[in-house]
């Protein structure tokens, strides 16, 4: 398959013209026959000649006849947003109600009527600018699914965390203040079925933030975008 830069993508729309479109059916059959893998999802885009394909979690790009393949993100030139992202965002929400909460660590901040959840490794540098972020928050309810995937010593401090008499405080002091969790006697965590949930959820990196309206998060975003995602979604739960 042929390879291009997010912006050489966008020049690309300009090859593919105003012809006659196919169908999603028959760009489905045609790339399926050329890759051999199976395509969940072929959905014609705005822009003129252009498919969307979905593979498991990925979206890739193809022309009506599938002569080329185009892997890279699709940004608006105007906004600078990255559509791309957008829709890959749309496409991994998930049901927040089936999230095993039990298994986070919950810190409370004013009334907490505003709900999201974090997948946090204790040694991520993102999730302690997100900790920091979050602190400064009102109303506002945190699960963290502690996700230890970073270093050979992350798993030691999440259990420590889980272990600790105060989780949401312990949790704080090390990722806003810095403080190492102190070893506590051993307890039964959560930890390894996180790791597995983490996976089911196609979480591939620290911090993962959902929303309560199952929208999904990757990375560290400004905390104004935050913020105004987050009110979004507890105003559509109300």
């Amino acid at each position: 398959m042929k390879q291009v830069t997010s912006a050489l993508a966008l020049l690309a729309l300009c090859m593919f013209g105003t012809a006659a479109q196919a169908d999603e059916g028959e760009v489905k059959r045609l790339l399926e026959g050329k890759t051999g893998g199976r395509v969940h999802s072929v959905v014609k885009t705005p822009y003129p000649g252009l498919y969307e394909v979905q593979f498991n979690s990925e979206i890739v790009y193809t022309d009506e006849k599938v002569t080329h393949v185009f892997v890279g993100n699709v940004f608006d030139p105007d906004t600078r947003q990255n559509l791309t992202q957008e829709r890959l965002n749309k496409l991994s929400v998930i049901k927040f109600a089936d999230l095993p909460l039990d298994q986070a660590v919950k810190t409370v901040r004013g009334n907490g009527r505003r709900v999201i959840a974090t997948f946090e490794d204790p040694n991520c540098g993102h999730c302690k600018r997100l900790a920091q972020d979050i602190d400064g928050m009102k109303d506002v309810t945190v699960y963290t699914f502690l996700y230890p995937v970073l270093s050979p010593d992350s798993k030691d401090k999440a259990q420590a965390v889980w272990c600790a008499a105060d989780r949401a405080r312990t949790w704080h002091d090390l990722m806003v203040g810095g403080s190492a969790p102190k070893a506590e006697a051993g307890c039964e965590t959560p930890i390894e079925k996180n790791l597995l949930l983490g996976e089911r959820l196609r979480v591939k990196g620290t911090p993962t933030i959902f929303l309560s309206n199952g929208e999904r998060i990757p990375g560290a975003v400004p905390v104004a975008q935050l913020e105004e995602k987050i009110e979004q979604a507890a105003a559509v739960g109300n």
